[in-house]
């Protein structure tokens, strides 16, 4: 019978599927449901070894000789430093070794309980992937857990061969055996090419799907038939659906339908909270990631195979799918059934309109929050290049990075900035390097107006002054004193005037503010009521 304990459970079974089928084990009362666990499986030949010094030399000698991975298994506190030496041997030998330490409670270290020593990371930059299991107590914990060891067991042999670091932290009780059999778990395959596993669930796929996430790498060959996802910081201007954020909101019960049985994404950040959600909750049977460093990336909780692609084009190319026709119509119908957005005077009604009329091969500069998202509602030319700082998200740098990016840059550069965003960041404009060619749009309306239609907030003035950050600041004398030339814009038609100064094909002398006055109420009444409109 196998250990109770499912962080144990999920070990052995992913040592089983990454072919790992040798354990060396040492004796000790922590790592017992592990211990037990590896001899009762019957694909894992263990032997036992008292030292675990020795040990550890042990399972190298045996990785050596068959140069596949062997795992030496030992319990906590300094047991584990006696497996140092071989680790580091097998780092500078380049020899797979899955060192497998059980651990206590992390509530436990440094509390003057015996056999306690800080164990994360102890091998530092001799093991090629460290990871300390969570105790199962939750799916997220589950999903956790699983991916934490696929992207172990997959470094022992990636670009070069050597040791990694698996640490379980095991609470009392430990002598709990009651589980006949392993349970099934999902394994993460890595390729380095378009293989027969890939080309097989290829040809397997009725619904398949591409999500292309932030990247600035300009059309890719999408097979036909294809449903391809991809926002305006994808930077994909031809073939994909952007407005499927709008669109699942108004699928409603309908989504089932819609989600694919194959998954390939590739590029970086994806803003949707939507598809997030949408594909985590209708998961695919098989999800590729096209990434160039084939490391692990599992967003939607999906992945199955990494598939390592200097250049995703290589794979795309290979790709001819055979699938279902209807579903790929489906998908374009339901698109093009999202009615064009058309909001009264407001910051959305400021985004759209600006988006609307930006000249062809001009680069846009999303600042974070709201304003990103408002920018997913419009349509905008396809020449049009679009960046936002979505690697952490944050509000920090929107303005500087867009300030850097026009000095650099020959072309029109437009900025949609938020108040927060601009006030956190304004002394991007006092730095000497500005040029005409920038133009910035700031909406200001009092505060972040992204708390207001969060769900459940329940805003308050208390709220609204401590998290939504409400002020009544301007911007005029900071952007008139670092040499902008500026227009204040409060209702339809000055926002008219303005976005035909802001778009202007002349060449203007300086730089050029414009600061958009609207209510942070007011935004997220319009804002709710378009949502509420499309179902």
């Amino acid at each position: 019978m196998y250990s109770d304990k499912e962080n144990v459970l999920q070990t052995v079974a992913l040592l089983c599927a990454h072919g790992i089928r040798e354990a060396v084990i040492c004796p000790g009362s922590r790592n017992t449901p592990l211990a037990v666990s590896l001899v009762e499986c019957p694909d894992v030949e263990t032997y036992a070894v008292t030292d675990e010094r020795s040990a550890g030399f042990f399972a190298l000698g045996r990785a050596l000789e068959s140069r596949r991975a062997v795992a030496v298994c030992c319990t906590s506190g300094t047991a584990l430093l006696n497996l140092h030496p071989a680790v580091a041997e097998a780092f500078y030998q380049q020899i797979p070794l899955v060192v497998l330490s059980a651990d206590r409670p992390e509530a436990w270290i440094g509390q003057k309980d015996g056999q306690t020593v800080p164990q994360p990371d102890i091998f530092g930059g001799l093991v090629r992937c460290s990871v300390s299991l969570p105790e199962i107590r939750s799916d997220e914990d589950r999903w956790y857990c699983n991916r934490l060891l696929n992207e172990a067991l997959l470094e022992t042999d990636h670009h070069v061969k050597g040791p990694v670091h698996i640490n379980m932290p095991l609470s009392e009780p430990l002598f709990g055996f009651g589980v006949e059999k392993l349970p099934t778990v999902r394994t993460i395959l890595r390729h380095d090419a378009f293989d027969r596993r890939l080309r097989a669930d290829m040809v397997a796929s009725k619904r398949p799907m591409i999500v292309i996430g932030q990247q600035f790498e300009g059309d890719l060959p999408l097979p036909e038939g294809v449903v391809c996802l991809s926002e305006h910081t994808g930077n994909h201007p031809h073939g994909s659906i952007r407005n499927f954020d709008a669109l699942l909101y108004a699928l409603g019960e309908e989504r089932a339908a819609f989600a694919p049985d194959l998954l390939i994404t590739l590029g970086g950040h994806i803003v949707s909270k939507r598809l997030k959600e949408f594909l985590r909750k209708h998961p695919p049977l098989r999800h590729w990631d096209l990434n160039p460093t084939g490391s692990i990336e599992d967003l939607y909780r999906t992945l199955t195979d990494v598939v390592e692609a200097d250049d995703p084009r290589t794979v795309l190319a290979q790709l001819s799918f055979k699938g279902d026709s209807a579903y790929f119509a489906r998908w374009k119908e339901r698109s093009h059934a999202i009615p064009a957005p058309c909001f009264p005077y407001s910051e959305m009604a400021a985004v759209g309109t600006l988006m609307g009329q930006l000249p062809k091969g001009a680069v846009l500069h999303l600042a974070n929050s709201s304003v990103v998202r408002y920018a997913q509602l419009f349509e905008t030319d396809p020449s049009v290049k679009v960046h936002c700082n979505r690697g952490t998200s944050g509000i920090e740098g929107s303005l500087s990075t867009a300030v850097g990016y026009a000095a650099a840059s020959r072309r029109p550069n437009f900025m949609v900035i938020g108040d927060l965003s601009f006030f956190y960041d304004m002394n991007g404009l006092w730095n000497g390097h500005l040029n005409p060619n920038l133009r910035l749009m700031m909406l200001n309306n009092g505060g972040g107006e992204i708390f207001h239609i969060l769900p459940g907030i329940g805003m308050n003035p208390t709220k609204d002054r401590y998290v939504a950050a409400s002020h009544t600041t301007r911007a005029e004398g900071w952007a008139r004193e670092c040499g902008f030339e500026y227009m204040a814009v409060m209702c339809r038609e000055e926002l008219e005037v303005a976005v035909r100064r802001l778009t202007s094909d002349e060449d203007l002398p300086r730089p050029l503010f414009v600061e958009v006055f609207t209510r942070k109420e007011e935004d997220a009444r319009l804002l709710k009521m378009y949502y509420h409109q499309l179902k």
